[in-house]
């Protein structure tokens, strides 16, 4: 789920948050008599930083997104007759069975998804760690009743994506990087999330809760860090954007990573600094200077997107002001897992 930006949700970024759900038996109209249910995920973390592209589907639309997702994989002969909700993030996230395909579902035109699928199956050109779309399909995005849905893989996790040793996060976040570099892609930069959460905090209307004084000191931080980041002249790449825990999935063949849509072009400590201290530490070659000072760019701009009137987050303002006093007690610069432990 993007961990850094957020409606309602998701891990330590935005994107692919894997929310606990606890909801009664949902029911609505679907092809042969399906199925609709709700399910926790089971595997959830916490979602200090969300903040999403997408809008995660409204409550009282979820049974209708099922039935959507149910009907376009049933006239794809996908065999589905039975839908679990995974989790309602950036995204509606589905399971379908008995064809056991998971499926993403967002309202058509409000999404990113032709970018994700288009990304997604470059870099599994390139033998990249991502999850894979589903071969029985065109991997294409399929709208119908006012929503897109794009269908993937859907993997057993045998264990939590905390879980994943440090090493191997590590080494799958590179060979991610490698396949990165072999993709000609066109990318938001890094420093255009930056300029937004600028814009943000300089809005007192978007932002009315913001005390004067926090909102100097995110103006501040956020402006030195963009000029100082900026002086380096780091090299750039393609990135992730939020390669936090909450978009790695651990399967049976090692860490993939989830939710391409957070995709932007910056230096590769961008995407270090949304991931555990640990996992940084087995991945050579960086700059340990630039890598402090993305770290606290990231806490800053989460920071920021708390406190806007639009954030759906449970608890953002207490997520606000802890990350806030984070700011004021200065370094060293926790991570983001750190945080929600």
């Amino acid at each position: 789920m993007p961990l850094l930006r957020g409606r309602r949700d998701r891990s330590p970024t935005r994107s692919r948050c894997r929310a606990r759900w606890d909801h009664p038996h949902v029911t609505a109209s679907a092809p042969h008599g399906a199925a609709l249910r709700w399910r926790s995920d089971g595997n959830g973390i916490p979602a200090v930083v969300a903040r999403c592209h997408d809008c995660p589907v409204d409550g009282s639309d979820v049974s209708r997104a099922m039935a959507a997702a149910i009907s376009i994989a049933t006239a794809l002969e996908l065999p589905t007759n039975d839908a679990i909700v995974l989790h309602n993030s950036n995204k509606l996230a589905l399971r379908l069975l008995p064809c056991d395909v998971f499926a993403r579902v967002a309202y058509a035109g409000r999404e990113v998804a032709n970018l994700e699928v288009e990304l997604a199956t470059r870099l599994m050109d390139v033998d990249s760690p991502v999850a894979a779309l589903e071969v029985r399909v065109e991997p294409r995005v399929y709208e119908g009743d006012r929503y897109a849905v794009t269908f993937w893989t859907y993997y057993e996790e045998p264990t939590r994506p905390s879980e994943v040793p440090s090493a191997d996060y590590a080494d799958a976040l590179g060979r991610l990087h490698a396949g990165m570099r072999q993709v000609d892609f066109a990318t938001p930069h890094f420093m255009d999330r930056v300029a937004q959460a600028e814009q943000l905090v300089a809005s007192r209307d978007r932002t009315p809760d913001l005390a004067d004084a926090d909102r100097e000191l995110l103006h501040r931080t956020l402006r030195n860090l963009r000029r100082a980041i900026n002086d380096r002249g780091a090299s750039e790449q393609l990135l992730h954007g939020e390669p936090h825990p909450g978009n790695v999935l651990s399967t049976n063949n090692g860490p993939l990573f989830v939710d391409l849509e957070t995709c932007c072009r910056g230096p590769v400590e961008f995407d270090l600094a949304h991931v555990p201290e640990k996992v940084s530490e087995h991945y050579g070659g960086i700059d340990q200077g630039l890598l402090r000072e993305c770290r606290q760019l990231v806490l800053a701009m989460v920071a920021a997107w708390r406190w806007d009137t639009s954030d759906e987050l449970p608890n953002g303002k207490r997520a606000g002001r802890e990350l806030l006093s984070v700011l004021r007690d200065g370094p060293p610069w926790p991570t983001l897992d750190a945080l929600t432990q």
